[in-house]
């Protein structure tokens, strides 16, 4: 017995860091924005117990519908996209042609630029007068768009940067292709199948996994974009607040409004939106996703 405890002693000692970081920067935030978000807490003064009146709010503001259909909608849009060009991207970087290494460095890059210097970059290309994109459109003999200034360009212009970045993405595709054994793929030439045979009844499942995790990291960005809008609209809402997301309006009660128990509820709520699309996606996915023996 005494054994046993030195060893559970030395444990909980070599894991002090982690377990004690977990308490202190997870469980105990947690914890507080819970008790919180069942408080009217202005920031300056002491939280006052108001039971669950803020989730009652929630449930009778419209910008908070509003920002729950911009989130979802920008979803809908931009998590098939960017998973069908990552998958595209990573099948055409896996084949054997001459500067493989600088192609696939190149895809990468976008993923290591800060998001607020992407914004401002993104700002340039995105100029109606002098940007990059409408300049190439000019050059073909038509006029671009006002992307920012209106509902769908405000949301062709996310995406577009969405896919810009599945760099990350396209890596962890990437390394899953190269798993896919090659006997697979000989033994549906030999029975016959066509290269989108191949991909279909071959690579689809070898990847679906990955697909299954790629998703479930799109759901969870998606739903917590912020930077990105902030820095393109200049803190405004976007036209018709098409650009309202659900953390722009949850960081506005917070900082702006300064009412900490809204926001807190919006958080978790917010955390309870993801945990159930996670849950749908796994439930989604029992059947369509395939996972190799040992």
């Amino acid at each position: 017995m005494s054994a046993h405890r030195d060893s559970l002693s030395a444990g909980l000692l070599w894991t002090a860091p982690w377990w004690i970081g977990f308490l202190l920067f997870l469980a105990l935030p947690l914890g507080m924005s819970l008790y919180i978000s069942f408080c009217d807490y202005p920031i300056l003064q002491p939280p006052v117990w108001i039971g669950a009146e803020n989730y009652a709010a929630l449930a009778r503001d419209p910008v908070f519908y509003q920002v729950l259909w911009n989130t979802a909608l920008f979803a809908i849009v931009s998590i098939p996209i960017c998973t069908a060009v990552a998958v595209g991207l990573a099948m055409l970087l896996n084949q054997q042609v001459r500067g493989q290494a600088f192609f696939r460095a190149c895809i990468f890059v976008p993923n290591i630029v800060p998001l607020v210097a992407t914004g401002i970059v993104w700002l340039w290309m995105l100029n109606p007068q002098h940007g990059l994109i409408n300049q190439t459109i000019a050059a073909f003999g038509a006029r671009g768009p006002n992307w920012l200034d209106t509902p769908l360009g405000v949301l062709a212009s996310l995406v577009m940067i969405s896919v810009w970045s599945v760099g990350s993405g396209v890596v962890v595709y990437l390394a899953g292709l190269q798993e896919i054994p090659e006997e697979l793929y000989e033994a549906a030439r030999l029975d016959g199948a066509s290269r989108p045979r191949q991909f279909y009844h071959v690579t689809l499942p070898g990847i679906s996994p990955i697909i299954l995790f790629n998703v479930i990291v799109a759901i969870i960005g998606t739903w917590q974009i912020f930077a990105l809008p902030f820095v393109l609209l200049k803190m405004t809402a976007g036209p018709e607040r098409s650009a309202y997301f659900y953390t722009s309006y949850l960081y506005d009660n917070a900082f702006r409004y300064l009412k900490m128990g809204y926001a807190s509820a919006m958080a978790w709520v917010q955390l309870l939106i993801i945990l159930a699309l996670t849950a749908l996606v796994f439930w989604s996915g029992r059947r369509a996703v395939h996972y190799r023996a040992g």
